[in-house]
């Protein structure tokens, strides 16, 4: 389609070295070198998540995520906390839905003892028996912290309800009933499937020579070989997975959550489209949502759009936190909002607008280290390659009028929307 010619500047980014490599197993590294800082952002994704937990074990790949800081063949549990914070770094780990990211910062004198350590943890993990069960009572208690956070549940519970028959609705973090019921064993099956050479990225960002990343991969992950029994398959997503509801529920919450959502097909045609149209939608203090609820009605203190590009599909969803007495009145009005001409005739200055709150959020990303890494390692995974801040930077300004109106129909108005109610009990 034609594209109208964009007012959007082009802005500058925080420059970088970016170098990508396969090894001869198969593990992938990209390194970006940021000279002007001291330190190295360090960290091992593994593409296995939420979605790839056994149907009988949800949960699993978020409890290794836990699991592996408990102890090696080389280390205890003591001694990895240790040799990471006795040189001032300091380690971390999340579980997505698709994927695990271990990660620790360091500064650049020590990164091949830090990397020593990571290597270790995803490589020679022994999950003591004693150290799992303390562990499992630890993720039920971030179990109950979601339960407690009715922000965080309603999110969980749409999901399994939107996606009821496919993995992508399961919890990250599992049940309490599915964590008690794990063995050392499910833990050494699932990383034997998954923590292997080709499902697995080195990522590095900071004050470091890709040469010596590339040396220390080779050195201390070089030897893992894939298993050739593996024959683990993802489920892919397809329209159908996905199975619009309409719930409202009683909990004992203050104030009544709400949340609006849809999920589509990947469509990488309409990828920075989306991110625009999210950004009118319900990002930041000027989107249609916070200025036509909050602003101008009073109905919410918080309410916002995000939008998640999964590997195989990209979920849409909006919150709103009301009075229990609002609840008709503010999905009402978010529905009105979502049919409006206001993002399926979109102001060109509107888009303008849109666009350079993403530009100035995509500089000001790239100044942090960690978020730097993470973005690395997401474009490696979405699209293969590693995407130039230049490139989105690019894609994003080369978003038109009617581009916003095509993603609007897509899905906004084509993808039927779903809605999740907690009432507060009176």
């Amino acid at each position: 389609m034609a594209k109208e010619k964009s007012r959007t500047h082009s802005l500058p980014v925080s420059k970088g070295s970016v170098v990508q490599e396969t090894l001869p197993n198969g593990l992938k590294i990209v390194t970006d070198e940021v000279s002007y800082v001291q330190s190295v952002t360090l960290g091992i994704q593994i593409e296995a998540g939420s979605r790839d937990d056994p149907d009988e074990n949800p949960g699993l790949a978020h409890f290794i995520e836990h699991a592996l800081f408990k102890g090696t063949s080389r280390r205890s549990y003591l001694e990895i906390a240790k040799d990471i914070e006795n040189n001032g770094g300091y380690l971390d780990a999340y579980t997505t839905k698709e994927h695990t990211c271990i990660y620790l910062r360091c500064l650049d004198r020590h990164i091949e003892s830090s990397f020593d350590l990571l290597a270790d943890l995803v490589s020679n993990p022994v999950f003591p028996p004693e150290e799992i069960e303390k562990e499992k009572e630890v993720v039920i208690e971030e179990i109950n912290s979601v339960n407690d956070t009715p922000e965080e549940l309603i999110f969980e519970e749409f999901d399994m309800r939107s996606f009821p028959h496919h993995p992508i609705g399961k919890p990250i973090l599992g049940t309490e009933k599915s964590i008690e019921n794990f063995t050392g064993e499910h833990l050494e099956t699932f990383m034997k499937e998954h923590y292997v050479p080709r499902k697995m990225l080195v990522t590095a960002t900071g004050n470091i020579k890709h040469e010596i990343i590339s040396r220390l991969t080779l050195k201390y992950l070089g030897h893992l070989e894939e298993q050739p029994c593996n024959t683990y398959v993802r489920k892919p997503f397809i329209a159908g997975d996905y199975k619009p509801f309409k719930s409202s529920l009683k909990k004992q919450v203050y104030q009544a959550q709400i949340v609006l959502g849809t999920a589509v097909e990947r469509c990488d045609q309409l990828f920075y489209s989306l991110m625009v149209l999210n950004s009118m939608l319900g990002n930041g203090m000027s989107s249609l949502l916070n200025i036509e609820l909050r602003e101008k009605r009073g109905l919410a203190y918080n309410i916002y759009s995000s939008l998640t590009f999964f590997d195989d599909l990209t979920a849409l969803n909006i919150y709103a936190g009301t009075d229990g007495n609002k609840i008709d009145t503010t999905v009402e009005l978010v529905t009105e909002l979502l049919k409006s001409d206001t993002l399926h005739k979109p102001d060109p200055d509107e888009v303008e607008a849109a666009k350079r709150k993403i530009l100035g959020a995509l500089v000001m990303g790239m100044e942090k280290m960690t978020r730097r890494m993470s973005q690395t390692a997401s474009d490696l995974s979405y699209f293969g390659r590693y995407i130039t801040p230049e490139e989105k930077a690019a894609g994003i300004a080369s978003v038109s009028v009617d581009d916003i109106a095509a993603a609007a129909a897509e899905v906004l108005r084509n993808a039927p929307f779903s809605t999740l109610v907690y009432k507060p009990k009176r």
